[in-house]
């Protein structure tokens, strides 16, 4: 069956054989089985974050992912994870049908992932990368603007530049990331070249998402310019206002080193802020656009809007005449 999007054959629809060209990010300690299945029953597709995750529960959530839905799913997989090779294993024997790879090198993994016969999708920041996703043989990227929550690009090159500039860049289908959380942004982006969209932080502040309700309603209540990127002498994370945010601030303003850095943020503080709820000493990883965002409902819900949105921006400037 040849998808269909807006009137005409879309890439990412095609090649996932989903109804729209909307993904839910694998965002950590928020993306479980019960938000992607929620969102690729609603006719996106849906990621698992394994990245929060040990082999043994990944494992589980694929499992209980295929029995709440029939439509296709994703497990995204950071490169750095210290036991990929289990997640690896564990995607191709319970036959995860697409991977989205990211915070590493593709080329070694790709290979193996496609002689499975699995979609390979690589997240990338810049247009070397993105080169280099496309040599090891992904089948699209996800460009990821300064925007984005959670790990993000060193470069803080912003969507709007990103796209086109990586639309150029590649022959493979390109999907638009950070910044995205309803119609008229999806339009944006597509308008600008993508084939599709990635969003995550709307889909925080989803029914189905297993963030703690505590950083659901920090992010439902958070305002302009409550977001930052920081950590990037170690890995460029953008985070939420908190009293751990201000702590890394005036750490990276005191020129603090790597080893004391790292020591700050210790182990398990993503876990502490975003799954157990610790609104002040724990690490609240969100997008800018969390200042748009306000309202806890359903992910079907969400699809929902996002795509009427986008047609009814798509009329309206249809209807817009320059004089």
């Amino acid at each position: 069956m040849i998808a269909v999007f807006c009137g005409m054959q879309n890439a990412i629809c095609s090649l996932f054989g989903i109804r729209y060209p909307l993904i839910q990010a694998g965002m950590i300690w928020c993306s479980g089985w019960e938000l992607a299945s929620a969102v690729s029953n609603a006719g996106g597709l849906g990621i698992i974050g394994s990245g929060s995750m040990y082999p043994e529960v990944l494992r589980e959530h694929i499992k209980k992912c295929k029995k709440a839905t029939d439509q296709p799913f994703a497990v995204n997989i950071p490169l750095l994870y210290p036991d990929i090779d289990q997640h690896i294993d564990s995607v191709i024997e319970l036959g995860v049908p697409i991977v989205f790879t990211s915070a590493g090198n593709p080329a070694k993994y790709t290979p193996r992932l496609k002689e499975a016969g699995i979609i390979v999708v690589h997240v990338i920041a810049n247009e070397k990368f993105a080169l280099k996703a496309e040599s090891a043989g992904v089948d699209a990227v996800v460009a990821e603007g300064f925007e984005a929550g959670g790990h993000n690009g060193r470069e803080e090159t912003t969507t709007l530049c990103l796209i086109p500039l990586i639309k150029r860049a590649v022959d493979i289908p390109v999907i638009a990331a950070g910044g995205i959380a309803s119609g008229a942004s999806m339009a944006a982006v597509m308008a600008l070249g993508a084939d599709g969209v990635q969003i995550g932080s709307r889909f925080v502040l989803s029914e189905e998402s297993s963030a703690h309700i505590n950083f659901k309603d920090a992010v439902s209540i958070a305002g302009d310019g409550k977001t930052r990127l920081s950590l990037k002498a170690l890995t460029p994370v953008r985070l939420l206002d908190n009293a751990f945010a201000r702590n890394v601030y005036e750490a990276e303003t005191a020129c603090k080193t790597k080893e004391e850095l790292q020591a700050l943020l210790g182990k398990g503080r993503s876990k502490k802020g975003m799954f157990e709820g610790d609104l002040e000493e724990g690490e609240l990883e969100i997008g800018q656009v969390s200042a748009f965002i306000s309202q806890i409902m359903p992910a079907a819900k969400i699809v929902e809007e996002i795509i009427l949105d986008y047609h009814y921006t798509i009329e309206k400037s249809a209807q817009k005449k320059f004089n």
